[in-house]
């Protein structure tokens, strides 16, 4: 069987890349397509070093630092991808890639991380934090966004099926395409992300500074709480908003490399997550280093950390994205510290590892097979 792979883009090394990499360990013979690809020599491991085909997307003016803005000409790029000789298509997506054209004796398979954020339900608070809330800008965003909502819809339909990344993810893709999905939960490497032996006395949040991450919260409340420290790990466009927030118990250490951050992550006594994610890794992460997890209590969280009323709590929610309730709920984590610990955070964590992925997309994608040839 000829499988091919199709990722929206391949820049970095996050939480949907992860997931590739354990597709591509299932397949490791597909050929791996992308709109655009640039990821650095030292940062291809994760897909194997392949070479990855690309669309014109790749060869347009500033597109290494601006592929965004080409959002636009992403249907039309995707769309002339040539897959017609595969016999299984996965798409690995949360933009365009399941998008690509595929005919009736081929099976196409979308793991979807999410239904395009910004064209849905994020829309009016993608248009907010971009600057395109008001005028001509707004008017010609708001009518691309309009279009990519009907291509976005119209393409549901040439997936065979779909995986959901949660239950959260499973009933935003019924909201928006009315289509049932299989919750497959993305791998953790539990192998790597380990309890330490020590713990020091601060707090540590980690995360792309973008908006929706939440990290001016987090040091906004940790301002609030200055005989609290707290350690901030992650770069970008936010970075400069969040320390001009935070107060001297608040540490910003920017980018950390992988075995930096274990370290830190061991060692913390609570990881602060305030996103509202469709899952979220980092969080399990933590957990898998022992660390309970104080949470915005929606989204993907819910079904990755176990809260105070469970036997084996892993973590603490709470309800607002304000400072109040966010020290409110470090205060109870502080309070209730007792019924944490370093084993029952491992030991919830272990149930997303990466082998258990693998087998249950396996299983899977079987099953479709199988369900074709009879």
């Amino acid at each position: 069987m000829r499988v091919a792979v199709i990722h929206d883009w391949l820049t970095v090394y996050g939480g949907a890349e992860r997931v590739l990499e354990q597709m591509l360990k299932l397949y490791p013979d597909a050929d791996l397509y992308s709109v655009v690809e640039f990821l650095g020599p030292g940062e291809r491991a994760f897909i194997k070093n392949k070479s990855v085909k690309t669309t014109f997307i790749q060869k347009m003016p500033l597109a290494k630092h601006k592929y965004r803005h080409y959002l636009p000409l992403m249907p039309l790029a995707v769309e002339q991808i040539d897959l017609s000789d595969y016999e299984l298509v996965l798409s690995s997506s949360h933009a365009v890639a399941k998008g690509v054209l595929t005919g009736p004796e081929q099976l196409h398979l979308c793991l979807c991380y999410t239904p395009m954020r910004y064209a849905w339900n994020l829309q009016h608070q993608y248009l907010k934090e971009t600057g395109l809330d008001r005028g001509l800008k707004s008017l010609l965003a708001r009518s691309m966004l309009h279009k990519m909502r009907i291509w976005d819809l119209r393409t549901a339909n040439g997936v065979d099926g779909f995986i959901a990344i949660s239950k959260y993810i499973a009933g935003r893709i019924w909201k928006v395409y009315r289509r049932k999905a299989v919750v497959i939960y993305p791998p953790v490497d539990t192998e790597h992300y380990i309890p330490g032996l020590e713990k020091e006395d601060y707090y540590l949040a980690v995360s792309r500074m973008v908006p929706y991450k939440r990290m001016e919260l987090i040091a906004e409340t940790f301002a609030r709480l200055p005989d609290k420290k707290l350690l901030m790990i992650g770069d970008g466009p936010e970075f400069k908003k969040v320390q001009a927030i935070a107060g001297k118990n608040v540490t910003l250490l920017g980018y950390q490399p992988d075995e930096a951050l274990l370290n830190y992550m061991q060692q913390a006594r609570a990881f602060i997550f305030a996103a509202e994610e469709d899952f979220g890794i980092v969080p399990l992460e933590a957990q898998a280093c022992g660390v309970p997890v104080i949470a915005y209590g929606h989204g993907g969280a819910l079904e990755t950390i176990c809260g105070l009323e469970t036997d084996e709590p892993t973590g603490i929610f709470f309800e607002e994205q304000t400072a109040e309730a966010l020290a409110e709920a470090v205060r109870l984590f502080e309070n209730e510290q007792t019924h944490f610990s370093a084993e029952a955070c491992r030991k919830n964590a272990l149930r997303f590892a990466q082998q258990r992925f693998r087998t249950e997309l396996q299983d899977y994608i079987d099953r479709e097979i199988e369900s074709r040839i009879v």
